[in-house]
């Protein structure tokens, strides 16, 4: 049995409920082959509800995003004017970075359906069901010193946070250096991966990853109380196109004012938002533990940390705790 006969079935009537018993006969498959099925289309998106005694109804289809619909949505010059949709890909970070090797223009844009492979920083895996967030790359060509790229993942933090605000009435704090945070839960992963050549900066590739309408089902057990949804915080669903037109709006913006007056005005932003700032915290470095209360970002956009004698630490990677 494919999910494609399932899926004819329950759509064959519509908002009312077919029992597991019709199911196995008209399809000639078991009960546990039907449940196996169901699992499959809910990971595609569908929302099919399971009654015992009385069966299964499709209760909602995946919103698939077109470019036809994207398109006319974006208020920007450049960013996602050449934008490429996928169904599934492995991560829109490959694909995107393949597109960069290949000439890709400054403002490109990957977006997915669905990754099988997505992956945050550190190498961590990023959940990303179908139809239900955003799983966007975006090529950047900056003309700055190969030292300055790790300015742009505060600047994407920074857009990210505009973005959604705009979008949904919640209140979003940045934890250092990039993490959306709602109520201390994450609601999104930026990863920024660079190609250099002879010191110079060839290209970046930004990804951005959304929890927009994912369900708490749809998170494994254990990051249920680290990660949480803009649907679940806002009670709400997002509308994923306007959500992704006003990211691309929000980031193109603050990138022009990067490139035209540089770090400053990006770090003030980005201070303005930060919850990591003035509580004491324990960073876990490369070099070891660290405990201070961070004061602020430095001009290359370091943390600089009060350590407990009074005496100030600039630190460039760790992974922030409170204590």
């Amino acid at each position: 049995m494919s999910t494609v006969t399932l899926l004819s079935l329950l759509e064959s009537e519509p908002g009312e409920y077919v029992s597991g018993e019709e199911i196995s006969r008209k399809l000639n498959v078991s009960r546990t082959a039907i449940w196996k099925q169901v699992r499959k289309l809910e990971a595609e998106g569908y929302e099919i509800e399971a009654t015992p005694r009385l069966g299964y109804r499709l209760l909602g289809k995946p919103s698939r995003l077109t470019v036809q619909e994207l398109l006319p949505k974006l208020n920007t010059r450049s960013f996602g004017k050449n934008l490429r949709l996928f169904d599934v890909v492995g991560s829109t970070q490959d694909e995107l970075r393949a597109l960069a090797e290949q000439g890709a223009p400054e403002g490109t844009v990957v977006v997915a359906e669905q990754q099988t492979s997505g992956r945050g920083r550190m190498g961590r895996a990023w959940v990303s069901p179908a139809g239900k967030g955003v799983w966007m790359s975006l090529l950047l060509r900056p003309s700055v010193p190969l030292p300055l790229t790790p300015q742009l993942t505060l600047l994407a933090a920074v857009a990210l946070s505009r973005a959604i605000t705009r979008l949904v009435p919640l209140t979003i704090g940045i934890k250092w250096p990039n993490d959306l945070l709602v109520d201390g839960r994450k609601i999104s992963g930026i990863l920024l991966e660079s190609a250099a050549e002879d010191e110079r900066l060839r290209y970046v590739v930004v990804g951005l990853g959304i929890s927009a309408n994912l369900d708490a089902e749809d998170y494994p057990e254990e990051l249920l109380e680290k990660a949480i949804s803009l649907k679940m915080a806002a009670g709400q669903p997002v509308p994923r196109s306007e959500l992704i037109a006003a990211v691309l709006e929000q980031f193109e913006q603050l990138y022009a004012l990067y490139l035209e007056q540089g770090f400053a005005p990006i770090r003030a932003l980005w201070e303005a938002h930060a919850v990591t700032l003035n509580r004491t915290v324990t960073l876990t470095t490369p070099q070891g533990l660290v405990e201070g209360v961070p004061r602020g970002l430095d001009d290359m956009g370091g943390l600089r940390v009060e350590l407990p004698d009074g005496s100030f630490r600039t630190i460039y990677s760790a992974e922030v705790g409170t204590r």
